[in-house]
């Protein structure tokens, strides 16, 4: 049985070991360099003050914590303290209970924003989610953006201005316009105009509005993030099966 040290919601202990008893792989997310894959797990965990349990999510801290458990395939036989081979990402509590889960390969900032705003979705919390998925949404779509400098790509109009740059909706709107954005994305990027806005100043979304926000990050970044991981992922078990029956 493997152990994990750390609060216990439960009963506020600080720095109280638990006995890890239960696992459950939940993912793979890709948050080092862009490359390195790390895996999240909960770990059901029992306090050794106050009897207690709590689901942590951890996530594997280097590429041996990565290794070793997949060879190992569970936590609870890992062969240290989880602390040194785990990352702390948090616990299981009700702000889970429906909440929408993020796309895959995201990077790490982006995730965490997403995250946030199903967060609060989920505790219906809707102008809090709106204002969160905006900014997923806002910082996916700066670095699409051509420099202030770059040459004009074909067909396109001039390089979007200051005020474009810097405001979300005529940013969307400057992508659409310039190729920058898969056309079909542009129906469901309405809610930036209208719902945004209202949950920035108004303070007045609803469910239905954060949840349009939601589905335009949500298709957002699978399409600038999740499918060409997924393409780049293919392609190099292509590249492997080749290289391994040119060695056979």
């Amino acid at each position: 049985m493997s152990e994990f040290v750390h609060n216990c919601p439960r009963c506020k202990a600080e720095k109280i070991t638990f006995d890890v008893v239960g696992d459950n792989k939940l993912k793979l997310v890709d948050s080092v360099h862009g490359h390195q894959d790390r895996s999240l797990w909960e770990a059901f965990s029992v306090c050794r003050r106050c009897g207690e349990s709590t689901v942590f999510v951890l996530k594997t801290a280097n590429d041996q914590a990565e290794k070793t458990v997949r060879r190992d395939k569970n936590l609870t036989e890992f062969p240290e303290v989880l602390n040194k081979w785990f990352d702390y990402r948090g616990y299981i509590n009700i702000k889970h209970i429906g909440s929408r889960e993020p796309p895959l390969y995201l990077p790490e900032h982006i995730l965490a924003s997403f995250t946030e705003a199903a967060t609060c979705a989920s505790v219906q919390c809707f102008n809090a989610a709106g204002a969160m998925y905006r900014l997923c949404i806002d910082l996916a779509t700066k670095d699409l953006l051509p420099e202030d400098d770059s040459p004009k790509a074909s067909g396109a109009q001039a390089t979007p201005n200051a005020h474009e740059r810097k405001n979300l909706g005529p940013r969307l709107a400057w992508l659409f316009q310039n190729n920058g954005l898969p056309p079909e994305l542009r129906e469901l990027a309405e809610c930036i105009t209208y719902d945004g806005n209202d949950g920035a100043h108004d303070g007045s979304l609803t469910n239905d509005e954060a949840e349009d926000l939601g589905d335009f990050a949500f298709a957002l970044l699978e399409r600038l993030y999740t499918e060409p991981k997924k393409l780049q992922l293919a392609s190099a078990r292509r590249t492997a099966r080749r290289e391994a029956r040119n060695n056979a």
